[in-house]
């Protein structure tokens, strides 16, 4: 058949399967989704199915459309009318259909995020509920954390008084949108799957109808999910999954892993197809990959290959701090545009969003489009905005932009008609905001004053501190570090907010003795309207935040524009490039430090690094750093175990491996002074051996680790070492049998 031309064994077989439940294993770059859509046409072109017989699943409305595409190219048949789609919009699907079964509405809305937490602060509030001991968006996130484990209010456990609440909270607030016609995303999958549930009419017509259920991306599946999928396979009806285990890394969306092996073992699947040819990437990068993810033991295992050959060796970079590796990757990236690469052929992914900030310094400075993918701009994040406004009304407590953005962030029960009042009042006098707020009497005066006394204090508390002290005090002191904990993907905005700390530290030790320094001190003052008053907290405040505002202008590259492309790791899933750097492979960075003590959890992170590294076809980097600013402080780091677990016959070390940095010395700053201490020479060897903060060190027991600090001298000489998975250990240097790494 012309529809089977073009496929290797592998998808051939899989695309041809007979009709029994099959499990798929498609690993990176390996033609995933033309299988899914090939078998979808043959199974209609054999007279397996008809088109209206079959129900393809996926998690995106994106590749739903490219699956129907395909479809379309394939065979001369109208698509429109077949179930290709994601769970929530097949849902949306069936509850329209069935509505009245369903008990809703004919026309009921569906609630996007940003309406369902309207609708949760209208709940608190017609219950008293006091919004600072339950924020809305944590009371958002326990609902939506419900309902996507099947659980109603009343099949919540409740602990104590706190959580009794929540589930009082939760039924309240399923009672509001029942009466008003509403139903969040959560809602489409769990009121569907009680739909089929209950009323076994419609279960069995559907199971009878669908005789083939395509999944795609299988291990992303939750729990609800995956039980959704159980209830529509009826006696005769085959399950066709395809995904791939080792490239799980949603579990904080609640995707489960364990998925892949439960349907393997609870349908009895005698068909496991394991598609590893990869169309991607060269050999020494697929090495990489596979000897990387082996270190997981609960997968169900596949081992990439490619006809392309090796290809080029993994490149590995150790840099002497964040800033260095940052303008190091901007030097390679030059390089390579001059080699004649397109800078959208390169892609420089990290682990965590903040990391972005000294990369963006780095290629802005160096004069190299760029554009962040799946998100903003450092300097543009919401939580990053929110800060400079406070330190903005530091510098200047007339801005009136700063005081409208945060006089009511994080909630302090300042309305809409107070802001009003004070808008009005400031009219009045011909001032500003802080002024009006300042001798604006009544109810509104008494809101607004506690706003306008907690700014001065912060200012007064702000005065004589060094600038990194002086963000650290705003972003305690105002509450927005206790604000964003308590929402569920709050973890990256501190992150965000504790680098804004560490933009200041790297401003004061690089920026301002620099002409680009004064140049902004000169252009914050002429800008300032009115002038900033001579009392600010710190002279150079002002110099940072115009600092801030220039980084924030129209650096990014526009839509479609040649750029380098920067992103998480996590948003690269799906994509490709022929360049890829993945920066900060340090221990408690990438693995990430909580990896370590949540179940699953590390293995998560090598997943999440498989991923990583194959996303690169032709070249990839890896890169550290041996100090990295973290809460304005230097940290010494240890490299990433990763590192360690990718076989050194593909690796090319750029700098000598935990060595003295090579090049053009006048570029690097001095390293830390020797720090020299005596020991015996029948357990150290002969003579006195040196040693300095930041040095790599091996220990017999312990294994590599990082001098951080030391103490004492001659046979009391002891040093402080991070050993990374091993911990900070002080070992008396007489006794320690170290040597330089």
């Amino acid at each position: 058949m012309p529809l089977l031309d073009h496929l290797n064994p592998e998808q051939l077989a899989a695309v041809t399967l007979p009709n029994q439940h099959a499990l798929i294993l498609a690993g990176a770059g390996s033609g995933k989704t033309r299988v899914l859509t090939t078998r979808i046409a043959w199974l209609v072109q054999t007279g397996n199915a008809s088109p209206a017989g079959i129900l393809a699943v996926t998690f995106t409305n994106k590749a739903a459309r490219e699956m129907l595409t395909r479809i379309s190219a394939m065979l001369p048949i109208n698509t429109r009318g077949m179930w290709v789609g994601t769970f929530h919009g097949l849902c949306n699907r069936m509850l329209r259909a069935h509505h009245r079964d369903a008990g809703l509405p004919q026309l009921f809305q569906i609630l996007d995020s940003a309406d369902q937490l309207s609708v949760v602060k209208r709940v608190l509030k017609s219950m008293n509920v006091d919004e600072e001991k339950f924020q809305p968006k944590q009371v958002q996130w326990f609902i939506n954390g419900a309902k996507e484990e099947g659980k109603r209010a009343g099949d919540v456990e409740v602990y104590d008084d706190f959580s009794r609440r929540m589930v009082e909270i939760y039924a309240a607030y399923d009672e509001q949108c029942r009466r008003e016609g509403l139903a969040d995303f959560p809602e489409l999958l769990l009121r569907c799957f009680e739909l089929l549930s209950r009323n076994e009419v419609l279960r069995t017509h559907y199971q009878s109808r669908f005789r083939h259920i395509l999944v795609d991306e299988f291990q992303d599946t939750n729990r609800l999910q995956y039980r959704w999928l159980k209830l529509l396979a009826g006696q005769g009806n085959v399950i066709f999954g395809v995904g791939d285990d080792d490239q799980s890394i949603y579990r904080f969306r609640g995707a489960n892993v364990g998925n892949m092996a439960d349907f393997e073992r609870e349908f009895k699947v005698e068909n496991l197809i394991r598609l590893e040819q990869n169309y991607r990437s060269h050999g020494n990068i697929l090495d990489a990959a596979n000897a990387l993810i082996s270190h997981n033991r609960r997968r169900l295992g596949k081992n990439l290959w490619t006809a392309a050959g090796e290809g080029e060796p993994v490149r590995v970079y150790e840099a002497q701090s964040d800033g260095y590796e940052a303008r190091w990757i901007a030097e390679e990236v030059q390089s390579l545009v001059r080699e004649g690469y397109a800078r959208s052929d390169i892609a420089v992914l990290y682990r965590s969003n903040a990391q972005s900030r000294v990369l963006e310094h780095a290629l802005f400075t160096a004069g190299i489009a760029y554009r962040v993918y799946g998100g903003l701009r450092f300097f543009e994040r919401q939580e990053v905005k929110h800060a400079l406004a406070y330190l903005r009304l530091l510098a200047n407590p007339d801005d009136d932009s700063a005081f409208l953005r945060v006089v009511n962030f994080p909630t302090r029960g300042i309305g809409a008609r107070s802001v009003e009042q004070v808008q009005d009042a400031a009219r009045g006098a011909g001032g500003s905001l802080w002024a009006a707020a300042s001798s604006l009497t009544g109810k509104a005066g008494t809101a607004v004053g506690a706003f306008v006394k907690l700014v001065a204090a912060m200012r007064e508390n702000a005065r004589g501190l060094p600038l990194p002290e002086v963000v650290d005090h705003v972003l305690h002191a105002s509450g927005l570090l206790d604000h964003y904990k308590t929402e569920r993907e709050g973890t990256d905005r501190i992150e965000n907010l504790e680098e804004l700390v560490n933009a200041a530290t790297a401003f004061v030790r690089d920026e301002l003795p620099t002409g680009a320094a004064l140049a902004a001190v000169d252009q914050a003052e002429a800008a300032a309207a009115p002038a900033a008053p001579a009392e600010a907290p710190d002279p150079w405040l002002a110099a940072f935040l115009a600092h801030a505002a220039l980084e924030s202008g129209e650096n990014q590259a526009g839509e479609g524009a040649d750029a380098v492309q920067l992103m998480t790791a996590h948003s690269a899933k799906g994509l490709e490039f022929h360049i890829v750097f993945i920066s900060g492979l340090e221990e408690g960075l990438f693995p990430h430090e909580q990896s370590v003590t949540e179940e699953d959890g590390l293995e998560e992170e090598r997943r999440l690094m498989y991923v990583a590294v194959t996303r690169a076809r032709t070249r990839l980097y890896l890169s550290f750093a041996q100090t990295r600013l973290l809460h304005g402080q230097t940290r010494y780091n240890v490299a990433s175990r990763f590192l360690d677990e990718i076989p050194a016959a593909v690796l090319k070390w750029l700098t000598p491996r935990g060595g003295k940095l090579f090049g053009d010395a006048a570029a690097w700053q001095p390293a830390p002074a020797p720090l020299r201490l005596a020991a015996k020479a029948e357990r150290s060897g002969p003579g006195a051996l040196p040693f300095r903060i930041g040095q790599n060190v091996n220990h017999p027991k312990f294994g590599v680790g990082v001098i951080v600090s030391a103490e004492g001298s001659g046979a009391d000489a002891r040093v402080q070492i991070n050993f990374g998975r091993q911990g900070m250990k002080w070992l008396q240097l007489e006794y320690a049998k170290l040597t330089p790494a």
